[in-house]
């Protein structure tokens, strides 16, 4: 089969390059012809090229291209804990605590499906909403793409969760979500990134100052 075009984003509009980034770049990869499907499924593509690194050297390059964009919510009550979800894993045949996230098909506002997976997975809306974190998971090899958000002004919500999901929903302080993270007990790579941003934006005046002397109760910031 033939490889089609990478899916368009709204992720990567207006990206911006990091100050210390000049204008001498490598010359970009490229690939030596049209590549080929290898697989694919309603979730993603797995497409191999024959490429040209930007040294020269050729390569034989697989890609893990997705049908949709991660999203995912960290939701902050306001009395500083948060929601997590619990849930059995495939891939590495492991149980894991995680914010509520999810795909938006790129046909779909991103905004949209988070909220959607906020219903499904944690039973919530939110009244408040701040973008949190841009991520590129596994960037050597796949294409997937991910926002992030914080979220407070909880209240009840309705959703219906996925048929291979059997959820498991804590209540913690946040507080304790950093600890378990830095033990080592939290893993997923989206949560701990926007965990780590919800606890600058707190430092930094990007939250409410209640809620954020409550996100920040139970933590040590000074240096030991």
């Amino acid at each position: 089969m033939r490889r089609t075009d990478a899916e368009p984003s709204p992720f990567d509009d207006d990206r911006p390059a990091p100050a210390w980034q000049g204008d001498d770049l490598p010359t970009p990869w490229t690939a030596d012809g049209e590549g080929e499907v290898v697989f694919e499924n309603p979730w993603l593509r797995v497409t191999r090229d024959a490429a040209t690194a930007p040294t020269g050297a050729a390569a034989d390059y697989v890609v893990a291209r997705f049908r949709n964009l991660a999203v995912g919510v960290l939701p902050l009550h306001d009395d500083g804990t948060v929601i997590l979800v619990g849930q059995q894993r495939f891939p590495l045949k492991n149980y894991v605590w995680e914010m509520p996230e999810g795909g938006a098909p790129f046909d779909e506002d991103p905004f949209e499906g988070v909220k959607r997976e906020l219903a499904e997975e944690a039973g919530l809306q939110a009244e408040h909403w701040r973008e949190a974190v841009r991520l590129e998971l596994s960037n050597s090899v796949s294409d997937e793409r991910a926002i992030g958000w914080v979220a407070w002004g909880l209240t009840a919500a309705v959703g219906q969760a996925d048929d291979t999901e059997e959820l498991r929903v804590a209540r913690v302080p946040f507080a304790n979500l950093i600890h378990e993270i830095e033990r080592g007990a939290v893993r997923d790579a989206f949560t701990v990134a926007t965990a780590y941003r919800a606890l600058r934006m707190a430092q930094t005046g990007g939250l409410p100052p209640k809620l954020a002397r409550n996100l920040l109760a139970g933590l040590s910031l000074e240096p030991s």
